[in-house]
């Protein structure tokens, strides 16, 4: 559904996008992850049509972006950073105006208007200007606009941005929900986000990726990768103990939450014997679990010795 190849954007002698390809098919949720200034939003701008690429090829649902961008942007929705729109109109009125501008056929703008409204919870706020909503608000109606023409593919940049726990989580759903018959790109700065949507995740840092992966799978590059965490009461001489199990590599304890965390040797499946060391030893535990990985971890581990060498220079 979008097929990047080579793709270059240049701002006079700065590479904000270098040689960057990858493809995008039905049925995906991609998340675009990097620090700021990496390129996720010149690179998605690209894909919309909104930025002219330095080089390279651009292809959704099979059309050259450079051959026919109308047909290209038909098949898109796009909510940028910061969802502009125009605030001194009421919300039902400009999603009423997007419909006709997205040439959906008269006699179906209306439903289109009252489905997105009623996908969004905007009823309240439907003959509200725009210039008056919150934060949160405006951003759901510039979703509703990306929406509101059914797209095949949709490109979102900080969708939950300014919502609120509760509207992410009803965002969050509604991506998953689209995400059966369309393809999605989304940037976020939010990991749990990528947890919550996207079954693939591309790192991007100075303009070129440095990670494409599912996130279950970026986790098992965690030090905290089948790490067991408790809480408990614990002595020295039972964490040194643990600590020097065959099976563990290190061990660390926050004394204010009371919590252990065993790290294992070379990503070995250690729950099984930490507790029954606990068990052996009378341990009375609050909590115990085993972790996945930590995906801000792996985050931080890729990008920051870039961001370093970039300081450097």
């Amino acid at each position: 559904m979008i097929e990047c190849s080579h793709l270059s954007k240049h701002f006079g002698d700065v590479k904000a996008v270098d040689d960057l390809s990858f493809t995008a098919h039905k049925g995906q949720v991609l998340g675009f992850l990097g620090p700021n200034g990496a390129g996720k939003s010149t690179t998605m701008k690209m894909i919309t049509g909104f930025l002219p690429a330095t080089s390279g090829n651009i292809k959704v649902c099979g059309i050259d972006l450079a051959e026919d961008s109308l047909a290209v942007k038909n098949k898109i929705g796009y909510l940028p950073e910061g969802a502009p729109s125009y605030h001194e109109m009421q919300v039902g009125p400009f999603l009423q105006f997007t419909a006709r501008m997205r040439n959906i056929p008269s006699a179906r703008q209306q439903a289109a208007v009252d489905s997105v409204v009623a996908r969004l919870n905007l009823n309240h706020v439907y003959y509200q200007k725009i210039d008056t909503l919150s934060k949160g608000f405006k951003r759901r109606v510039g979703l509703a606009q990306a929406i509101i023409h059914d797209p095949e593919v949709l490109i979102m940049d900080e969708p939950t941005d300014g919502l609120d726990p509760n509207q992410k989580h009803q965002v969050r759903e509604l991506i998953t929900a689209m995400s059966k018959n369309k393809t999605i790109i989304l940037s976020t700065h939010i990991l749990e986000e990528v947890h919550a949507v996207c079954d693939r995740a591309i790192i991007i840092a100075r303009g070129a990726i440095v990670a494409d992966n599912t996130p279950t799978e970026m986790e098992k590059m965690s030090r905290y990768h089948h790490a067991v965490s408790f809480v408990a009461d614990l002595n020295t001489e039972l964490l040194n103990k643990i600590k020097h199990l065959d099976c563990v590599r290190d061990v660390t304890y926050n004394a204010r939450l009371k919590e252990t965390t065993v790290f294992p040797s070379q990503g070995l499946f250690i729950f099984d014997e930490i507790s029954a060391v606990l068990k052996r030893e009378g341990v009375q535990v609050m909590s115990l679990k085993m972790e996945a990985g930590r995906l801000d971890e792996v985050f931080r581990n890729i990008t920051q010795p870039i961001q370093k060498q970039e300081a450097a220079i």
